[in-house]
């Protein structure tokens, strides 16, 4: 498998320290508010990656953590914690906002098939690890205390900036737009591995360490859950590409420094989710949620087709027409499927094989999941049976997760119906071109018009459109037709 690599920012040959086992972490929510979905365009390749490493044969290792404390604002320690900004927001405690908002995440992940990881570790979960490795730094002296909190020193590494090759004075705190200087900070880019109360007084989440009353910084929770759970050799590191400055980067510094040698190798990035007007984020414009997009009416899968549609290292660009096409499409792929009969033939195993190895080549070349989509119509052309095609079907969707059988499943009961129940009143006829699919599709829209269910009745009229047939009501009945 290639895979690009953030910090070498080149495709390279995925490798493991432990051949055939890949340690992964991915970095989880803030949990002070839902996730909108550009948050969510990440967790869904990350899914993606996770699922086509075990088709390929390795056993994964996932490890998520949940935020919630110690994220600030601003993600360069400045700005009030956003936990306690949430709770504010809502009257409630910050456990109550957590418990919340992580419950919230994880029912819009199984709207998106997204799998639950392995390990899903709340960083308040940690709070010894964390002191562990503080201490180790102190010790070590990568670290130093002012002003009652404890700082990473970056001066003491021969590299600090891992992913770009920035310019120092470009991330000064103290040059950045709105951004206050730590007048505790010896260098512009250290940055707080634990906060006492000289940070802030009202702080609701706190705990006794070797360096006063007080919580751990963002960074230090990633690197000490995943050393509990991953152990000292990460295989893989997972994020937005947000996360890349100065999170990861602080995580690679601080974990390498207590460590002793190279953490983790491959680093992997899913870009931005834009509106017309820019990066979609929870301050501006409409608060766009897996909620809102059922409250219109869509599927939460066609949004996980529109993002398999795209490259994970593109940005981009969302629009309800853009997801319209998405969901169009995602509709007439599952009524193609349903098309199919699983009593055609015997599975041919050789050319499911066949059909599986160009498979992994496909989606092995950078986790190319546009490929991976187009995938599934060659193999809904393949020159086999329905049996066979099925099988090919199944074993694609177990990576890309789409439900597309259970889907085409309900669809093929839905038609049975709708025939059982046009035959039994036997009051409406439809003509058509010798398609007993279309037919009952047509039928089920004369009974739902009949019932007065017009909004059953325009979604069969659509779908209908989007396989390309034209439907004529006539008296008793109705004519159809491929366009």
């Amino acid at each position: 498998m290639l895979l690009y690599n953030s910090a070498t920012h080149k495709k390279e040959t995925f490798q493991t320290h432990t051949p055939g086992h890949v340690e992964m972490y991915t970095c989880g929510p803030t949990v002070y508010h839902f996730a909108h979905i550009g948050n969510l365009r990440s967790y869904i390749m990350e899914d993606v990656l996770e699922k086509f490493l075990r088709y390929d044969g390795y056993d994964v290792n996932r490890v998520m953590n949940i935020t919630d404390v110690g994220h600030l604002a601003s993600d360069a320690d400045t700005g009030e914690d956003k936990m306690l900004k949430g709770a504010r927001r809502e009257h409630k405690t910050v456990m109550e906002i957590a418990q919340y908002y992580t419950d919230a995440f994880f029912q819009d992940c199984q709207k998106l098939n997204i799998k639950r990881p392995a390990v899903v570790q709340p960083a308040t979960g940690c709070i010894d690890e964390y002191i562990k490795i503080v201490s180790a730094l102190l010790d070590k002296g990568y670290a130093y205390v002012a002003g009652g909190n404890v700082y990473f020193d970056t001066s003491k590494l021969d590299r600090y900036y891992v992913f770009n090759a920035h310019d120092e004075e470009d991330l000064a705190v103290g040059v950045r737009e709105g951004v206050e200087e730590d007048v505790n900070k010896r260098n512009k880019n250290d940055f707080v591995l634990w906060f006492t109360k000289s940070k802030f007084e009202d702080q609701a989440l706190k705990w006794d360490s070797p360096w006063g009353v007080g919580y751990p910084g963002w960074h230090i929770e990633c690197s000490g859950i995943s050393m509990k759970y991953n152990g000292e050799y990460l295989d893989l590191h997972c994020g937005g590409i947000d996360n890349a400055f100065p999170h990861h980067t602080n995580e690679i510094a601080q974990s390498e420094s207590y460590l002793g040698h190279p953490w983790c190798p491959q680093w992997f990035h899913v870009h931005h989710l834009n509106t017309t007007t820019g990066k979609m984020s929870k301050s501006k414009g409409e608060f766009l949620t897996v909620s809102l997009l059922e409250e219109k009416g869509y599927d939460p899968l066609a949004y996980r087709f529109f993002c398999l549609q795209s490259h994970y290292r593109k940005g981009l660009v969302f629009t309800w027409e853009n997801l319209d096409n998405a969901a169009g499409a995602y509709q007439k792929l599952v009524s193609k499927i349903a098309a199919l009969d699983p009593k055609d033939g015997e599975v041919d195993r050789a050319v499911v094989k066949e059909y599986e190895d160009k498979f992994r080549q496909q989606m092995g070349n950078d986790l190319n999941t546009a490929q991976g989509v187009t995938a599934l119509y060659d193999a809904l052309k393949a020159k086999t049976n329905g049996a066979t095609k099925l099988a090919i079907l199944g074993s694609f969707d177990g990576v890309l997760s789409l439900s597309l059988l259970e889907k085409a499943q309900a669809r093929r009961q839905e038609l049975a119906k709708a025939q059982k129940a046009a035959a039994s009143q036997g009051d409406y006829t439809v003509t058509g071109e010798g398609d007993a699919d279309i037919d009952a599709l047509v039928l089920a829209r004369g009974q739902a018009k009949k019932a007065k269910d017009f909004a059953k009745a325009d979604q069969l009229r659509d779908q209908l459109k989007e396989m390309g047939v034209e439907v004529t009501d006539v008296p008793g009945g109705a004519v159809w037709k491929r366009m």
